[in-house]
């Protein structure tokens, strides 16, 4: 290959790069230009009318960004991080939860192969059982993190997601969800309720602010991620690593297992 071919190739696809990818920003200044290169991007990607609609609509979430580049929970230890996050309530609760429905959760178990406790404190650390879903518009949240230079590779497919779930009917721009754009009551990522989200109560829809369908697609996103049937969930066991998938942080990672067993033991 001569040099003039290879930096021919480069720049070609440089050139495709920079035509393809709305350009991101730090500030809010450059948003709604971001928001006009997006809408042609996520109209590629099979975003309809009600979806570009929204993303017209998204406004620039200044509390998204605080709560972005204030994340404590990577800095507590995990003693802290319980007793912040009221780890000692979602086990009593939770315990009381299964009781008073065990069917529900056995039906789960049996179909994805996650325990209750598992799937319990997912809910209780999330939204304290759906108690508070979030005060965030979401797609207003989402588009700020896929614009925002820090994460935009890992949040953008999240907002083309929240886009097609508005075309679905599923959300609208006024939904509330938490402040990195998470919705329902295990605050699935858009992009992540498109591809897990499951229609358990069988009424033709997916819907995350549902227990019954948000729930049974909590098991079914640690099943599509590699949970073995019967095997440990604590960490050094092989379920500890699908844990990892739901969040980043090892303290939440812990804190989940330390509460599930302390759930169904």
């Amino acid at each position: 290959m001569t040099g003039n071919l290879f930096f021919g190739i480069v720049l070609s696809i440089f050139v495709a790069t920079s035509v393809n990818a709305a350009t991101c920003g730090n500030t809010s200044s450059g948003f709604e230009t971001w928001k006009a290169e997006f809408a042609r991007e996520a109209k590629r990607a099979g975003v309809k009318r009600r979806g570009l609609q929204a993303l017209a609509q998204a406004q620039y979430a200044h509390k998204t960004i605080a709560a972005d580049r204030n994340q404590k929970s990577f800095r507590y230890s995990l003693e802290k991080f319980m007793q912040v996050r009221g780890a000692t309530t979602i086990v009593a609760q939770g315990r009381k939860r299964k009781a008073r429905n065990p069917a529900f959760y056995a039906s789960l178990e049996k179909q994805y192969g996650v325990p209750a406790g598992v799937i319990i404190s997912l809910h209780g650390m999330e939204t304290a059982f759906g108690h508070f879903m979030g005060d965030s518009p979401i797609v207003s949240a989402i588009t700020t993190l896929a614009y925002d230079c820090r994460r935009s590779d890992f949040f953008v497919p999240h907002a083309i997601g929240a886009l097609k779930l508005v075309d679905r009917g599923t959300l609208t721009s006024a939904t509330l969800g938490a402040r990195h754009g998470e919705l329902g009551h295990t605050q699935f990522l858009p992009g992540n309720a498109i591809t897990y989200g499951v229609d358990a109560t069988g009424d033709g829809k997916v819907d995350f602010y549902d227990m019954t369908d948000a729930l049974a697609s909590t098991a079914n996103f640690l099943h599509k991620k590699g949970w073995k049937r019967g095997k440990g969930y604590q960490p050094g066991q092989p379920n500890f690593k699908v844990i990892k998938q739901w969040n980043a942080a090892t303290v939440y990672q812990k804190a989940i297992a330390i509460m599930a067993a302390q759930i169904d033991g």
